[in-house]
């Protein structure tokens, strides 16, 4: 055994029975060690749970990073996407991730910036919209996944971006739309990017704000 098997198998037993009922009593039985055993990789809990974070954050941490030459709109888009579909791979995948610090990813955090910046976007522009982006995505999926933990949504331990937003109709007026979860969440994406490509402008320099 060894700290990646402990985290791998932390991190199946979160698909199985969720993040309130995730315990190193049974991670060990899992395991099939005894539970003081798991102190020698994780001193605590909140340990545990933060290397699972990171470690869930797999498939967007290893994603491409951007290139000079692509389109910062299509990258900014694209790095969102991928930011949902991967907490969206793991039950409860964005409590998990609520309130983690990304350690393991600042030097591509700090590319992505570069690339922004080099792009023409304003670098405070650039840093507020990656942190708006990053936490509306979070909110969006949190609110998803509240509906499966519910029975409202697919039912399936990890989701999948396919249900409906919370309110399918039963407990709406007549009169209000329903819109499933990735349309809300592209439809939110398209607002951020839209706002951050109205400050560069459509020319790419960087516009200064005449905010008083």
């Amino acid at each position: 055994m060894n700290r990646e098997t402990v985290v791998a198998e932390a991190l199946g037993l979160l698909d199985e029975v969720g993040l309130d009922a995730v315990s190193t009593r049974k991670l060990a039985k899992r395991l099939d060690v005894e539970q003081p055993s798991l102190y020698w990789y994780f001193r605590t809990k909140k340990d545990l749970l933060a290397a699972m974070a990171e470690a869930a954050m797999t498939p967007h941490a290893t994603a491409p990073l951007p290139v000079p030459g692509d389109d910062w709109r299509d990258w900014f888009a694209e790095n969102t996407r991928s930011f949902r579909r991967t907490l969206l791979m793991r039950r409860d995948g964005a409590r998990l991730h609520a309130g983690s610090t990304p350690v393991g990813d600042l030097d591509r955090i700090r590319r992505k910036m570069e690339f922004l910046v080099t792009s023409g976007v304003p670098e405070r522009d650039a840093q507020m919209a990656m942190l708006a982006a990053s936490r509306f995505t979070v909110g969006s999926v949190l609110e998803e996944q509240a509906e499966t933990r519910s029975g409202n949504g697919n039912g399936s331990g990890a989701g999948t971006g396919s249900g409906t937003a919370p309110g399918d109709g039963g407990d709406l007026p007549a009169d209000v739309p329903v819109i499933d979860h990735e349309s809300a969440f592209e439809a939110g994406l398209a607002l951020i990017l839209g706002s951050l490509a109205h400050r560069v402008g459509p020319s790419g320099p960087p516009r200064t704000s005449t905010g008083s």
